[in-house]
């Protein structure tokens, strides 16, 4: 064989490797709570502070959507989120454009859309998901 035709196998499986990767990952919710200790500063800031949304907290949890304008997943991901709030007692759906607001992009570290953050009531981060998640991995998600 040529190194050319090692070149093209080897790309082909680092590219099948990602996309399995990929396809593993997205849309799973990262648990972000952790038990508070001793040198833990207690967190009473709400996410969403200072910002357009902070109002709108949910009794239960709040499912705040980061899109852009020409994601695909996001609208996947919008209707999911919007279906859950909708038949969920105390759940509510924040939706935030993620190009009109870069430094809340930025100070939450969003690097990708659509992000999924779960905010207790409280509006401190439970947990986030990356990429479009299923209706079931966003009701795992929410606090009892």
């Amino acid at each position: 064989m040529t190194t050319g035709a090692y070149v093209v196998i080897a790309a082909v499986v680092v590219a099948l490797g990602f996309g399995l990767w990929r396809r593993r990952t997205d849309g799973r919710f990262a648990d972000t709570q952790h038990a508070p200790t001793e040198q833990d500063e207690p967190v009473t800031d709400s996410l969403l502070a200072g910002t357009p949304w902070e109002t709108e907290l949910g009794e239960r949890a709040t499912l705040v959507q980061f899109s852009s304008a020409f994601c695909a997943p996001c609208r996947t991901t919008r209707v999911v989120l919007a279906d859950v709030a909708d038949h969920h007692d105390g759940v509510r759906h924040v939706e935030v454009d993620a190009e009109k607001h870069l430094d809340l992009v930025r100070a939450l570290h969003v690097t990708r859309t659509p992000t999924t953050i779960v905010l207790d009531p409280h509006g401190r981060e439970l947990g986030r998901a990356a990429g479009a998640p299923t209706r079931e991995q966003v009701l795992r998600s929410l606090p009892d």
